[in-house]
Order: structure tokens, then sequence, then C-alpha cells
């Protein structure tokens, strides 16, 4: 069964996102989210990394729970 993650909550990275200059642990929270076919991951969009007016997209996979972290 597959995680989905409430919208508005905070998430911090499982990896890192060289390509926005962002490091597995930086936090942001969940702005919508993108159910995919059985088998495929889900997508998120996240704001927040203290990036203004930045949206960006990310499987399912590269994120959790800040209460995990």
């Amino acid at each position: 069964m597959k995680v989905q993650y409430p919208l508005f909550s905070q998430v911090a990275l499982a990896q890192d996102l060289p390509e926005y200059n962002l490091k597995r642990g930086d936090v942001a929270t969940i702005v919508e989210h993108y159910p995919m076919p059985e088998g495929e991951e889900d997508g998120y969009s996240l704001e927040g990394f203290d990036l203004p007016h930045v949206t960006i997209e990310v499987p399912a996979y590269q994120i959790i729970p800040v209460a995990q972290w």
C-alpha cells in the first residue's frame, strides 16, 4: 500500500537535489499531490526551502515525514 502524505504537511528530502542546490534533510511543505496508477510512484509539489516563488515536483520516494528525519 502506498503512503499518501497529507497536503500542507512538512516533509524532509530523502536525498540531495543538486539541480536546486538542496540537501538531504531540507524541509518543505506539500502543496499538491499527484496520484499515479498502481505500481507507479505518486508525485508531490513542494514549496519552502527558503526559495521564494519556487515549487519543486518530486516522486514520493524522495521525501520522508519530518518526524522520521
